[in-house]
C-alpha cells in the first residue's frame, strides 16, 4: 500500500502544508467567501468538519505579517493571480479561538478567557511598542498581556487590539473568531450560562459594533445565537448554516475527495464501508463525509489493513446531548428514537436561531439541536416522498450513518443500564433463581415495552438487553463465554451460593414464528452443546437453564434444570 502522510489531529493550515501532509484542496473557499460583501459572516457547522483548519487557512492567506506563497503553491486559489495579489498577505489579521474557554464554574472559564486574550497579545507583542498606537491602548495592552487587566479591559480587548492594529499598519483588520459558542455551550452544561452570556455579548459585540478598524469578520460555531444579541450591532451580518447551499462543499469531504484519498493510500476497496459509516451528512443539499472520521479510519488502515470502521465520535465532547434528551421529564420520544434507529425518517420543525439556555426546553428545540450538531441530518429525496424533505414546515430527518447510529445505540444501552440500577430488581432476580419463567415473561415484556429499542431488534440487541438486566447487581456476568462445545450467550454466577444461570437468547425476525419453538431450540442448544459442563466442574450446585425468545417487544422465557 502507498504511504500517505495524513494530517491526523492537525488543525493548523501552515503546519499541514509545511509537514507535507495530504491536503484536500479547499482554498477556493477564500474566493467564494469574498464574492459577497459583509461585515460579519457567521458559518455554523457541526464539530469535526474542518472549521478550525479553514479559519487557519484564512489567517495564513490574509495575514500581512506572513509570506504564504510557498505554502499555497500549487493550490487552486493561486490560479487567480490578480486575486492573490490583492488579498494574499495584504491585511492585518486577528485570529482567536474560543474552544478552550470553559470551566466547571464561571471564575475558571473567565480565567481561560483572560489566558486566551493574553496569548493573543503575546502573539502581537509588537503592538505594545508601536508608536502609532494610542498610549492609552498601549497601557491596556500591557495589562491584557500580563493577565491583570480590569473587566473593562478584558471585555473591550478585541476592540482595542483591532484599533491598535489599524493604527500600526494603516489598514483595516480582518477578524477571525473560531468556535465562538463553545464558552456558552460549556456554561450551559455547568450552570453559569447567564454570567457567561453577559461576558460573550460584550466581548464579541464590542469587536464589530460600529468598529471603524474592522474590514470584515468571519465567525464559526455550531449554532447561530442571533436571539442572544451577540451578533447585533453589525449592519451587514450574514449567516451560513448547514441548510444553506453556499460553502456546502468546503466543510466535509465529498465522495470524489474521499475516493482520491483512498486511491492515494491504496484502500479504494474500502469505499463502500467508509460510505456506510461516515457519509450521509447533507449540507445545503450536498452529501458529505465527516473529515475527522475519514482521516482516522485511513490512519487505522495504514496500521492494520484488516481494521474495520469504528466510532471516533466517542472520544469527542457533547455526546451526552442524546442522553440529556432521553432523560428530559415529560418528553416521550421513545417511538421516534426507535424509528430513527431502525433507519427510518421522522419529520420535525427545525429552528436555527436557538439559544443554549432554551435548547432543552422543548422537544422541538432538541430535535433542532440534534440536527445542527450533526447527530441527525436532512433525509435525502430518495428517502422521502417529496423533493425537498419539507412538509408543512417540517424537515425530514434521519441518522446520517452507522457511526452516529452506534452513538445513539450505545447511549440508549447505557441509559437503560443506569435506569435499571436505580430500580428495585430484587424480585426480578429472585424469579430467575426460583425458576418462575411465567412471571419473568411478564416482567421482562413490561421492561422491554418501556425501553427504547436499537439495532433493528436484532439478536445482538436482545443479548445486550438481557445482559443489562443483571448489570451492577454484584453478579459475575459473562457474555458469549466458552462453555462446553460452544459459546453460551449469557452466564450469570453467584459464587457465594454456588448457583448459576445459563441463558440462551433467540430472536425471531418473522411475525409468524412461534416463540415456544424458539425457546425449545434454545434449551436444546444448551443441552446438546453441554453449556453447563464447565459450571459443574467449577463446583456450582444449582444451575438453571433458560431459553429466552424475543420478537419485537414480546418475549417468552422458559426454564429447565441443569443438563
Amino acid at each position: 500500500m502507498s504511504y500517505v502522510n495524513l494530517p491526523y489531529g492537525m488543525d493548523d493550515f501552515e503546519k499541514v502544508r509545511t509537514s507535507n501532509c495530504y491536503y484536500i484542496d479547499k482554498t477556493m473557499f477564500i474566493r467564494e467567501l469574498l464574492n459577497e460583501t459583509f461585515d460579519i459572516n457567521l458559518i455554523t457547522r457541526p464539530r469535526r468538519f474542518g472549521k478550525t483548519l479553514t479559519m487557519s487557512m484564512l489567517a495564513a492567506f490574509f495575514d500581512i505579517r506572513k509570506d504564504s506563497k510557498e505554502i499555497f503553491e500549487g493550490l487552486e486559489i493561486t490560479a487567480d493571480k490578480a486575486f492573490c495579489d490583492k488579498w494574499m498577505n495584504q491585511w492585518p489579521v486577528l485570529f482567536l479561538t474560543l474552544k478552550d474557554v470553559e470551566g466547571d464554574n464561571f471564575e475558571s472559564a473567565y480565567d481561560m478567557l483572560k489566558y486566551a486574550v493574553s496569548s493573543l497579545c503575546i502573539e502581537h507583542a509588537y503592538l505594545g511598542n508601536s508608536e502609532k498606537a494610542d498610549s492609552a491602548d498601549r497601557s491596556s495592552f500591557a495589562k491584557l498581556k500580563n493577565r491583570n487587566g480590569a473587566d473593562a479591559d478584558i471585555l473591550s480587548a478585541l476592540h482595542i487590539l483591532t484599533r491598535m492594529m489599524k493604527a500600526h499598519y494603516g489598514k483595516s483588520v480582518i477578524l477571525l473568531i473560531d468556535e465562538y459558542d463553545v464558552p456558552l455551550a460549556k456554561a450551559s452544561d455547568n450552570g453559569y450560562y447567564q454570567e457567561m452570556l453577559n461576558v460573550v455579548k460584550r466581548f464579541l459585540g464590542m469587536a464589530w459594533k460600529t468598529n471603524p478598524a474592522l474590514k470584515f469578520g468571519v465567525v464559526t460555531g455550531c449554532l447561530r445565537l442571533a436571539k442572544e444579541s451577540i451578533i447585533t450591532g453589525s449592519n451587514n451580518f450574514i449567516s451560513n448554516s448547514i441548510s444553506n447551499r453556499r460553502y456546502n462543499r468546503y466543510f466535509g469531504f465529498t465522495e470524489r475527495e474521499v475516493c482520491e484519498l483512498l486511491a492515494a493510500a491504496g484502500y479504494l476497496q474500502e469505499l463502500l464501508e467508509m460510505k456506510r459509516w461516515y457519509d450521509g451528512y447533507r449540507f445545503g443539499g450536498m452529501e458529505v463525509y465527516c473529515p475527522w472520521d475519514v482521516i482516522n479510519h485511513v490512519r487505522a488502515l495504514t496500521e492494520n489493513e484488516q481494521a474495520r470502521p469504528g466510532n471516533y465520535w466517542l472520544d469527542t465532547s457533547h455526546n451526552n446531548i442524546i442522553r440529556r434528551f432521553i432523560e428530559l421529564p415529560g418528553m416521550n420520544v421513545s417511538r421516534k428514537f426507535e424509528v430513527l434507529l431502525g433507519g427510518g425518517v421522522i419529520r420535525e420543525a427545525i429552528r436555527e436561531d436557538l439559544t443554549y439556555d432554551i435548547a432543552h426546553s422543548s422537544e422541538d428545540n432538541i430535535w433542532s439541536i440534534l440536527y445542527l450538531t450533526g447527530y441527525l441530518t436532512q433525509a435525502s429525496p430518495r428517502e422521502t416522498a417529496d423533493d425537498t424533505g419539507f412538509v408543512e414546515g417540517k424537515m425530514a430527518l434521519c441518522i446520517p450513518n452507522e457511526e452516529v447510529k452506534s452513538v445513539f445505540g450505545l447511549t440508549v444501552k447505557q441509559w437503560f443500564e443506569d435506569k435499571l440500577q436505580t430500580r428495585d430488581r430484587r424480585e426480578l432476580f429472585q424469579n430467575w433463581w426460583d425458576g418462575k419463567d411465567e412471571k419473568l415473561t411478564q416482567d421482562i415484556s413490561d421492561i422491554l415495552f418501556d425501553t427504547i429499542s436499537y439495532f433493528d431488534y436484532k439478536e445482538d440487541y436482545y443479548h445486550a438487553f438481557v445482559t443489562g438486566l443483571f448489570s451492577g447487581a454484584g453478579y459475575d456476568v459473562k457474555s458469549n463465554s466458552e462453555q462446553g462445545g460452544g459459546r453460551a450467550d449469557i452466564i450469570v454466577r453467584e459464587q457465594r451460593r454456588r448457583r448459576a444461570l445459563v441463558i440462551e437468547v433467540k430472536w425471531s425476525g418473522k411475525k409468524s414464528s412461534n416463540l415456544e419453538n424458539e425457546c425449545q431450540d434454545a434449551l436444546k442448544q444448551i443441552r446438546e452443546r453441554q453449556y453447563t459442563r464447565q459450571l459443574r466442574q467449577e463446583g456450582y450446585k444449582t444451575i438453571l437453564c433458560y431459553g429466552a425468545a424475543f420478537q419485537g417487544k414480546e418475549c417468552l422465557i422458559q426454564v429447565e434444570g441443569q443438563f
